[in-house]
């Protein structure tokens, strides 16, 4: 397999609002960023992916951008970006910066135009539609609840917004908007960035026609989502934008892709297809929905995530490359979601780390990950910040359909907000991470989980995820090894190998809050397997392994 450093690389990501804040406004900044650069190094980390800090008036947390070329007020300025580009690099870690081009903030300049007349030169930037009988050009609903179409009085028509109505959808069909984009991705290129993570970028061709989607059972709203996601022209614009920008720098580039099939990802990240390294899927981030339902608090299924993870893994080896995530800023904390929060709070999110880590494909930590940070509980939806779960809270209590106690349940699993919440830096006021007041409340839990803490502790979350991430850099076979999975209908434990040549690693993960016994291939016992990491004292190797609760065990054979 073809080596690339950023299949071997380990990714952080950072939410710059709720990582560090260096003046006392209550918000992150790049100066909070520049201040943790010695951490993030000694992590080990490899690559820091900042979550959007362009202009923005920040209707959703700066994914509705108002100019690409410059930088948010509460963030700092352009020559706070330059700084902090160049002091990581010294540092041995590299910048990855979002790319939002599906859609603007409507208050960007080029919507301004845009909305203002029929006949301006940017109106064809965007995607305009007259209405029909009064009502929508088409029956399609938006990703943060309501219509997709919103009306403007100026010119009696709608604009496609498949997010916020503050996000108004670009026209990719208009070359002279693909050539802004590429005109702007070079600007940051040549800066020195390192990369970028493409939101959305599958949603940008749209199937023309803009037909009616089939009904949503319950809701006066039709699917849209078989004509905006893989559209029909999105590989040859994606190829365009490799041609025209990528393959002239040395990047790393991950689009999220949202219902995209194995098929559809060796398109996108096929190693002769000249697209995009890797995607990030969202198939295993479903396992806990209700027939493809966010919002409920069923517990995830191990058996279907076994399985998801299998078929990506096998799926794309030696065609493909995947990315490996459990939480993000769009999802809740993992240990919350797939471990126990509780009691087996530690050993849960070690176990989780090695489970996911040792998978084949380009690791992501969202920060606060590394020391296990919990989701939130909101009591009520005034405490929430996220656009989508206020909308939603609205649009379900109010026909009816959830009641305000059941949803604010939901919320407090899969919402947003859980992994917004400040980083715990220390158990000082508001966790470290501002002397003034917080933009969203700072979890309770950070007074006993926090960075200060765990560095002192040899045995914490901290330490051992920088024991798996060395692991990664030592052994090969992590990063470029095949995968096979081991008893796809144990329901409580995800046992997999990893085959380089001779060489293999065996990976048992205990889903369980109570011991489980589990019998091994048996070369890795006649081989006397070396234990590279555990979460529990080292055991000696024998045919069938006593499993504590939650405990994850990685074995190693030379072949």
């Amino acid at each position: 397999m073809d080596k690339k450093w950023w299949k071997e690389s380990v990714v952080y990501q950072i939410y710059p609002r709720s990582f560090c804040d260096s003046n006392g406004d209550g918000i992150g900044d790049l100066r909070g960023i520049i201040s943790k650069l010695d951490y993030l190094e000694s992590l080990g980390v490899d690559v820091l992916w900042l979550c959007p800090i362009y202009k923005s008036p920040n209707d959703d947390n700066g994914y509705d951008i108002s100019d690409y070329r410059d930088i948010m007020d509460e963030f700092g300025t352009l020559a706070d970006f330059d700084e902090l580009l160049e002091k990581a690099h010294e540092h041995h870690l590299k910048i990855m910066l979002d790319l939002v081009v599906n859609h603007t903030s409507d208050e960007h300049k080029w919507f301004i135009e845009s909305r203002s007349s029929k006949d301006n030169p940017y109106r064809d930037y965007y995607i305009w539609q007259e209405g029909k009988n009064g009502n929508p050009p088409n029956n399609w609903d938006s990703n943060f609840s309501g219509s997709a179409w919103k009306y403007d009085s100026r010119t009696d028509m709608y604009y496609l917004h498949l997010f916020s109505e503050k996000q108004p959808d670009l026209n990719w069909r208009n070359t002279k908007v693909r050539a802004e984009v590429y005109d702007l991705m070079k600007w940051w290129l040549d800066k020195g960035i390192d990369g970028f993570r493409m939101d959305v970028i599958n949603m940008i061709s749209k199937v023309e026609g803009y037909p009616d989607g089939e009904p949503i059972p319950g809701s006066k709203y039709g699917n849209r989502l078989p004509y905006v996601m893989n559209g029909p022209h999105v590989h040859e614009y994606l190829q365009e934008m490799n041609r025209e920008v990528l393959s002239k720098y040395d990047v790393i580039t991950v689009g999220e892709a949202p219902c995209t099939s194995v098929e559809d990802a060796i398109k996108y990240t096929g190693f002769d297809r000249q697209e995009l390294n890797m995607v990030f899927t969202f198939e295993h981030m479903d396992v806990d929905s209700d027939n493809g339902y966010k919002w409920t608090d069923k517990k995830p299924d191990l058996v279907e995530l076994k399985r998801v993870f299998s078929k990506w893994q096998t799926g794309l080896n030696g065609v493909g490359w995947n990315s490996l995530y459990l939480n993000n800023h769009d999802q809740p904390r993992m240990v919350s979601r797939f471990g126990d929060d509780g009691k087996y709070w530690k050993e849960s999110a070690k176990m989780l780390a090695v489970c996911l880590h040792m998978m084949q494909g380009t690791p992501y930590i969202y920060q606060g990950e590394e020391i296990g940070m919990k989701n939130m509980v909101f009591h009520n939806i005034e405490e929430c910040n996220d656009i989508e779960a206020i909308n939603a809270y609205k649009e379900y209590t109010s026909d009816g359909r959830i009641t305000p106690e059941d949803m604010m349940r939901y919320i407090n699993r899969k919402g947003r907000d859980n992994a917004r919440t400040p980083m715990q830096w220390n158990a000082e006021k508001n966790a470290g991470f501002t002397t003034g007041t917080p933009w969203l409340m700072t979890n309770p839990c950070y007074t006993e989980i926090n960075v200060a803490a765990q560095e002192e502790d040899p045995d914490s979350i901290l330490n051992f995820y920088r024991k798996v991430i060395r692991l990664r850099k030592d052994y090969p076979i992590v990063v470029y090894g095949s995968y096979e999975l081991l008893y796809p209908e144990h329901d409580k434990i995800y046992a997999y190998e990893r085959i380089l040549g001779q060489e293999k690693l065996l990976i048992v993960c205990n889903f369980a809050g109570e011991a489980m016994d589990l019998e091994i291939p048996a070369e890795f016992v006649e081989k006397s397997a070396k234990l590279l990491i555990s979460n529990y004292p080292e055991t000696k190797i024998t045919d069938t392994l006593h499993l504590q609760p939650y405990e994850a065990r990685v074995y190693h054979i030379e072949g």
